[in-house]
Parts: structure tokens; C-alpha cells; sequence
């Protein structure tokens, strides 16, 4: 089950996302009993969360809460339904980085979700070669999603 929330004032296409997560989950071998929370708030809502969590203040773009530690199956063998977490999101933030990056919000919230989602799977970016995995495995799947749309 895949819920989504806007808590922010920007305006969300809840479905896609909840379509994203489903797609993402469902290429990452996990059952689609899964649970999974997408979360949007305003940046002084990620703020408090950035620095209960991580420490660090000012708001940030995205934070995963992984729950159950559930990790990517295999075709033969989905990972089992389980609590996978929340992926908080803050539309402010991204707007931010998609001027930046010469894409739309929406495209960045999109990026945003794949990437959280993945940590919430296991992946993680804290060195060269893991950053490396996880970037084109988001890039594929993000390019893919879009790619059936």
C-alpha cells in the first residue's frame, strides 16, 4: 500500500507519485503488499525534522525513515510485505534545485521520491561506488516510469 500526503501549500499529483512508488517497488522485487508513506511539507516542517534526525539545520530536500529494513528481492523471490518507511519531501526545497538543474519541480519531486525510496531500500551514497550505483539505478528507473507515462 502506497499513501501519499501533501502537507505543503504546493500542488501535488498524488497519484502520480503513488503510481512512482509502486513502479519503483515493484522493478526492486518488493511484494506489493509493501507499505511505503511519500510525505510533502513546507520547509519549516523539514527543517524541524532535518535537525531532530540528521542534526543539521536549515531544511533539506528529502529524508527517508526506513522501518522494517526491507531490502530489493529477486524475480524468484520478492522481498515479503513489510512497513518499508516515509520519504518526506519538501516542494520549496526542490524548486530550488529544479531551476538549478534546468527541470521542472515536478521532475525534481519525481528524482526526490525515486532516491528516497532507494534509501529506504538499502542504498546509500557515502562513497564513490555506491553513489555510482545508486545514481543510474534512480536514473533508470525515474527515466523509465517516465518513459511509460
Amino acid at each position: 500500500m502506497i499513501e501519499v500526503n501533501n502537507e505543503s501549500d504546493a500542488t501535488i499529483e498524488e497519484v502520480e507519485f503513488a503510481e512512482l512508488g509502486a513502479f519503483v517497488l515493484a522493478e526492486m522485487n518488493v511484494a506489493a503488499g509493501a507499505e511505503l508513506a511519500i510525505l510533502f511539507v513546507g520547509e519549516r516542517a523539514m527543517e524541524d525534522l532535518h535537525l531532530k534526525w540528521m542534526d543539521e539545520p536549515g531544511p533539506t530536500d528529502v529524508l527517508s525513515f526506513p522501518m522494517d529494513e526491507l531490502r530489493p528481492g529477486t524475480p524468484d523471490e520478492p522481498t515479503p510485505a513489510g512497513l518499508l518507511g516515509d520519504v518526506v519531501i519538501c516542494p520549496p526545497v526542490a524548486e530550488v534545485q529544479a531551476r538549478a538543474a534546468g527541470h521542472s519541480a515536478e521532475e525534481e519531486m519525481l528524482l526526490l521520491a525515486t532516491h528516497g525510496i532507494l534509501h529506504l531500500l538499502g542504498y546509500d551514497h557515502s562513497d564513490a561506488d555506491e553513489e555510482r550505483e545508486m545514481f543510474e539505478l534512480q536514473r533508470t528507473l525515474l527515466l523509465t516510469f517516465l518513459a511509460q507515462r
